[in-house]
């Protein structure tokens, strides 16, 4: 099985993989070397701290040998045809788990390679921080009947965000300034489960909502956009007063890097009901609960 949209996880699935990740945070004993002999293939085009370190730190968990690549040695699409590096890599590696700029690279790698191959982010989406994000509303209240509103930019990481949590029975709202709406198909996708809303207006969205999520206004390779989508996205802000507005006992959420000051404020980052560090700790907890589904 490849993961290289949220949706190619059925709810059962979904629900299977996240209570699989809840045991492994809470005995991480019960699963030490379950994937003894597994060699697990790390290779990142972009930079990155939490989605290495958590998959490379799972694996090794759970016995197996991670090998991380990057572009530099690769040359992906460049040096040697995407085809070809997924023949090869599929002779030596049990999985291929792949961080890109262009998802049709991963299509291609998913269809060159019989081992299972996972998205660790492309610009379509981001399903394994989706993994961990629900995770993460799970140890505060029941996924079903939970409202989240996502502030922000309509990019991966709420595409992936949007259809796990809709899969999961909660109803999600989503507000963008106009022009950056998360795709189309991935608000259908969303609304074949869930009650989905997408709006210009951050407090509609907000209103009442159990948990509030945000991203950076600009992605890796967005970075000649950053000062125009800023000056947009300044009335998305998520800070104290827009914070008071959600449900008083809920949670805030960031998948991080965070530009603080940005796109969220210091007085909702740092405080008591920010859930920020332990959903990045379930990047760990949550990658380990795939695996171990993938090789039941």
């Amino acid at each position: 099985m490849d993961l290289l949209r949220i949706a190619d996880l059925e709810p059962e699935q979904l629900a299977r993989i996240l209570s699989t990740a809840a045991a492994v945070k809470v005995a991480p004993q019960e699963v030490a070397g379950r994937l003894a002999g597994k060699h697990v293939g790390l290779f990142f085009m972009k930079p990155s701290t939490r989605t290495r370190v958590s998959a490379e730190t799972a694996a090794v968990d759970l016995g197996a040998h991670p090998v991380v690549l990057g572009q530099q040695e690769v040359g992906l699409g460049k040096r040697e045809a995407v085809n070809d590096v997924a023949r090869v890599l599929d002779r030596y590696l049990d999985v291929l788990a792949l961080r890109v700029f262009d998802h049709a690279d991963l299509v291609a790698m998913a269809q060159n390679a019989e081992a299972p191959v996972i998205n660790l982010l492309s610009d379509e989406e981001h399903p394994c921080q989706a993994l961990a994000d629900l995770q993460t509303i799970a140890e505060s209240r029941p996924l079903a009947g939970t409202t989240l509103a996502y502030i922000g930019d309509g990019n991966n990481v709420c595409h992936s965000l949007m259809v796990g949590a809709a899969m999961s029975g909660m109803t999600v709202r989503v507000a963008t300034p106009q022009g950056y709406e998360p795709g189309r198909q991935y608000v259908d996708a969303a609304r074949a489960h869930s009650e989905i809303t997408v709006t210009d207006n951050p407090v509609e969205a907000v209103q009442g909502a159990d948990v509030v999520y945000t991203d950076v206004w600009a992605s890796m390779g967005q970075e000649e956009e950053a000062e125009a989508r800023a000056r947009r996205f300044y009335p998305f802000q998520v800070n104290g007063p827009l914070f008071a507005m959600a449900d008083p006992e809920a949670i805030f959420l960031h998948c991080l890097p965070a530009h603080r000051g940005d796109e969220v404020t210091d007085e909702v980052m740092d405080s008591a009901r920010s859930r920020v560090y332990d959903q990045a700790e379930n990047r760990m907890h949550s990658f380990k609960g795939l695996l171990v589904y993938l090789f039941e």
